[in-house]
């Protein structure tokens, strides 16, 4: 079975307002089973244009990483994030176990 992963690369207008987004998150990444093995940190674009954030977090399954993406406990989350910064996601599904 594949896992699932959000990728995402973010731009952060307001770090102090960003926290409360990262707080609120971990009700969703908790019930859907998210881990992160990547959450901002040092990063070098060797191509192209990114934002100044990455980040990655690993699901069990892609069905349950677009389920915590979709679930209200995230949307309740993704509320605040939207007003303080600016973000590509995707939910990409990892290769067969």
């Amino acid at each position: 079975m594949s896992k699932g992963y959000w990728v995402g690369h973010i731009d952060v207008a307001d770090p102090a307002a960003y926290e409360a987004y990262r707080a609120a998150n971990a009700e969703a990444f908790g019930k859907y089973g998210g881990r992160f093995l990547v959450r901002g940190g040092e990063q070098a674009v060797v191509e192209g244009a990114l934002r100044r954030r990455t980040l990655v977090i690993e699901f069990p399954s892609p069905e349950a990483a677009r389920a915590c993406y979709d679930s209200p406990e995230y949307q309740r989350a993704r509320a605040l994030r939207l007003p303080v910064s600016t973000a590509d996601l995707v939910i990409v599904r990892g290769l067969e176990d």
